[in-house]
This record gives C-alpha cells, sequence and structure tokens, in this order.
C-alpha cells in the first residue's frame, strides 16, 4: 500500500507536494517499512512490477485529487537503482501517466545519489529524456552519497533532498549545521530548489528558514498518510487557507 506525506513550502506554509511512501501488510508480521523489504525485492527482481505499480498508484492518486478540485502539487515517487538501470523505465512512465491520466508537471521521481553514480552516462539519458517529458527530478538523501560536482552541474535535475540523517541534530550539531547551509548554498548557486526530510522540531524549521531551505517535510508536519487521510490534510489545508485570505480585512486606504 502507499501512504502520502506532505510537503510544506516554508514560504508560506502550504502544501506544495507528497512524497508516495511504499508499506507491506506482511500477514503475519504486520506493517513493514521500505527498509525491511526494499533490499529484498531488489534481490529477487521483484522491485520493477512493484516499482510500477507504486508509480501508476501515485499517478492515479494525484490525479483523483486534482479531479476533486484540490491541489496537491506534484506526488513524488522514489526510484530505485535497478530501476534506472532498466531501460524501459521511460516506456512505463509514458505508459503510466497515459493509463493514469496523470499531467508530466504532476509527478517528480526522486532518486539516490548512488543510484545515479553506479551508472552516470545511462542515468544522464534516462533522466534527460524524462525530463523532456516534462517530469520533475530530484536527488534523494543528498549528501550521503559521493556524486561529482561536475557531473552535478550535468544532471537535469530540479530539486536537492538533503537526508534526514542531517537534520536530525541540525540544532545542536554545528557539523550537520554546516553541511544543511552548504547544502542549500549549492542548491542556490545551482538554482535548484531544496528541500529537507527528517524535520521533526520547531528549532529544525526556523534554523531551516533562516538559512533558505525551500520545502520541509517530517513528523512535525504530518506522518505518511492512508490515501483517504492525506486527502482530507490536503482539504483542511486548503480550506484554512482560503478562509484566511477570505476573512482578511479590507484596505482601509
Amino acid at each position: 500500500m502507499l501512504h502520502y506525506q506532505p510537503q510544506i513550502s516554508l514560504k508560506d506554509g502550504h502544501v506544495v507536494g507528497f512524497e508516495s511512501l511504499v508499506r507491506w501488510r506482511h500477514p503475519e508480521l504486520g506493517g513493514l517499512a521500505p527498509d525491511q523489504f526494499i533490499a529484498l525485492a531488489e534481490d529477487s527482481g521483484l522491485i520493477l512490477p512493484l516499482g510500477e505499480w507504486v508509480l501508476r498508484t501515485a499517478c492515479r492518486q494525484v490525479t483523483q485529487w486534482y479531479s476533486e478540485g484540490k491541489n496537491p502539487g506534484r506526488v513524488a515517487v522514489n526510484i530505485s537503482a535497478c530501476q534506472l538501470g532498466d531501460y524501459s523505465l521511460l516506456d512505463v512512465v509514458r505508459t503510466v501517466l497515459r493509463e493514469t491520466g496523470c499531467r508530466p508537471e504532476w509527478l517528480e521521481l526522486e532518486l539516490t545519489e548512488s543510484s545515479i553514480m553506479t551508472r552516470t552516462q545511462q542515468a544522464v539519458s534516462v533522466m534527460s529524456k524524462l525530463r523532456e517529458l516534462g517530469v520533475q527530478l530530484a536527488i534523494d538523501d543528498f549528501g550521503t552519497g559521493y556524486s561529482s560536482l561536475a557531473y552535478l552541474r550535468q544532471l537535469p535535475i530540479a530539486k536537492l533532498k538533503i537526508d534526514s540523517s542531517f537534520i536530525r541534530d541540525v540544532s545542536e550539531n554545528e557539523d550537520d549545521a554546516a553541511i544543511v547551509r552548504a547544502v542549500i548554498a549549492l542548491g542556490k548557486t545551482l538554482n535548484l530548489q531544496v528541500i529537507a526530510e527528517g524535520v521533526e522540531t520547531c528549532e529544525q524549521e526556523d534554523l531551516l528558514r533562516a538559512e533558505g531551505c525551500d520545502v520541509v517535510q517530517g513528523y512535525y508536519y504530518s506522518r505518511a498518510l492512508p490515501a483517504a487521510e492525506a486527502g482530507e490534510f490536503l482539504r483542511q489545508e486548503q480550506h484554512h487557507s482560503t478562509k484566511a485570505v477570505t476573512s482578511e480585512p479590507e484596505s482601509l486606504s
């Protein structure tokens, strides 16, 4: 099943997207998080059909939200190294977009540094064609891999996502704070949006806002939610935003 975690703009507090996160409802072990089964899916070869199912389900859901008059922004889907290395990825994305009615600009694909750097030329080629479709691309877990800045400059990406391991102690650990500042500065230099994941406290949010981070997600705002609850979260957020605008006092000038 898929859960969806809201992504919040630090500029105005509005929802600008959702990250889709896969869960496995095991008949004996209960709910399992991705780190408990994705490696097994990759080793067994099941990651390709699983990845396509995740992509299709997320695209169908974001399309439904738009059809209901909601504005969820983009839905982000994680792409594994195996999927990036499979030459059919581009065809799968095209097919899913067509069959679900999802517009390319509603979809964001997240790729890790390591998945890109292990097959750089092929990754750049596939990513370039995905961008030509209108799909936005992001580097996930940025700072944990070994990406070359020379290659980073060539990648057709729109967003850097700071890994949660740097956010956890960012308000107490100066080394983590320095890394976060550097990633945000790098993103701005390259005209990339920067998103921080794993935000859990007001202090973390304050530091990220002060440093110019664009978007945040984490338990401070919401856990990852089942589709129905995510839709209700979005509805309430947009209702409050509309109410705030319509209740503003008239100008006295």
